[in-house]
Order: C-alpha cells, then structure tokens, then sequence
C-alpha cells in the first residue's frame, strides 16, 4: 500500500502528536516529512503531502480541504510559545516584525492590532532569524514556537496571542490542525487519531526524554496547550476564520 505522507513540525508543542505517529501500527502507513508552519501549508497546497498539521489560517488558501482526526495545537487561554514581545509598552510601539514562519499568528497579529489593541505600527515580514535580535526600543517582534519560549526570557512586554483572543471571543483557539486536501479513508484516520491520542497519554514520559530547561514543560503540555479538537475549539476556529475572511 503507499505510504501516506504527513507533514510534520518539529517543535516542542507537537511532541505529543509525533510521539505516536513514530510507533506502529501507523508508523507502517505513513512518511513522515517535517517543515516549519508556513512551509508545510505550502506543501499541502503544492501536493508533496497528503495530510499536515498546518496553520489553520492556510486553509483559506486551499480550494479543498478536510480537518483530520480530532487533535490540533490549540490552547484554552495563554498558550506561551505564540507572543507579541517588546521593550516598551503596546501603546509605544511603532514597528512590528512579522515571524517568517507563521501563518496562523499572524493573521491573528494583525486583527489583534487592528480590532482590539487600536495600535497601527509599521509591519515588516521577516526573512530570516536575525530579526529576533531587532526586537529593541519601540520595534516588536512576533515569535512562535520554541525560540518565543527563549524570547520570554530577553523581552520585558510579552503580550500572549492566545489569551488575548480568548479575552476577547471567550473561546479557545486554534493555531494548527491536522489537514488534507482530499478525503483520507476512515480505518487510517481512525488508527491516525489513536496514535495522536497515544502521545497525549504519555506527557511523562515525553518531558523525561527532553533535556530543556527553557520553561516548565510539564506546564507547557498540560497546562498551556491543549490538544483535543473539541466543539469549542472548532467554534473558535470557525470565528478566526470568519474575521480574518472579513
């Protein structure tokens, strides 16, 4: 049978979700192809993938596309690794670099800024690492993932993408979902899905494997994130992609 190529990202957040998806029995169905968010939406749309974990922002690129399974990178309130740093305060900010890497947060960045904060900087789209080291006087910076739980540790304003959307809608939200263009066949996403679920089981384990001592994992993957893509997390992911398709 050929394998099903699923795009993966390697980041601290998604060891939960990879941690089954490297184990039989569905580690025999599938190819496992890693890339950071934006890219990997990129591979979805250009065919080299059947089914990633891709911002859920990118759908709205897709002509086609179907939710896989029931687990996402998604938070109920302050998430820590999807921030807003800077030096000075909201108000004084005049520039914002966009993280290259992103989808997802920065189409929730800029209505962000536009429908609540009421802050309107000059946006620069970064190219490449070095803008993190920009992140000085009245110039802020967007940063995911592991390097944002780095960033907590320099910046003196950290404003959390995820609590603040939840301060705003009172919903959870969703960054990433497993997603495929076509239709997937039930028996694969039915052992997909309980491969996702077998990493969750094993947060543990996992931390034990890791030798980080950047921020509390433990906090990070129980507290944090939340990975069960439930009808709240779904109605919250229906209403970003209501505003950002305004």
């Amino acid at each position: 049978m050929k394998k099903i190529r699923v795009g993966i990202v390697n980041y601290l957040n998604t060891k939960p979700l990879i941690y089954g998806l490297e184990r039989g029995p569905v580690s025999e169905m599938i190819e496992l192809k890693g890339a950071y968010p934006a890219k990997l939406a990129q591979m979805l749309k250009d065919g080299e993938i059947d089914v990633g974990l891709i911002p859920v922002a990118a759908t709205r690129l897709l002509p086609e596309w179907h939710i896989v399974g029931n687990h996402c990178i998604g938070t109920e309130g302050e998430v820590a690794s999807v921030c807003l740093f800077s030096e000075v305060p909201m108000k004084e900010i005049r520039t914002v670099y966009l993280d290259y890497q992103s989808r997802t947060s920065v189409a929730l960045l800029k209505w962000l800024m536009k429908e609540s904060w009421g802050i309107f900087p000059e946006i620069i789209q970064a190219e490449n690492e070095s803008y993190r080291d920009l992140i000085q006087g009245s110039t802020a910076g967007l940063v995911i993932g592991d390097r944002a739980l780095e960033q907590r540790r320099i910046s003196t304003f950290i404003y959390d993408l995820g609590s603040e959307w939840r301060g705003i809608t009172g919903l959870p939200f969703v960054f990433a979902a497993w997603i495929s263009t076509k239709p997937l066949p039930e028996d694969f996403i039915r052992v997909f899905d309980a491969a996702n679920e077998e990493g969750i089981s094993r947060i543990d384990e996992i931390v034990a494997s890791l030798d980080y001592d950047v921020y509390d994992l433990q906090k990070y993957y129980r507290v944090d994130l939340s990975y069960n893509l439930d009808d709240r997390k779904r109605a919250g992911m229906k209403r970003f992609l209501g505003v950002i398709g305004e």
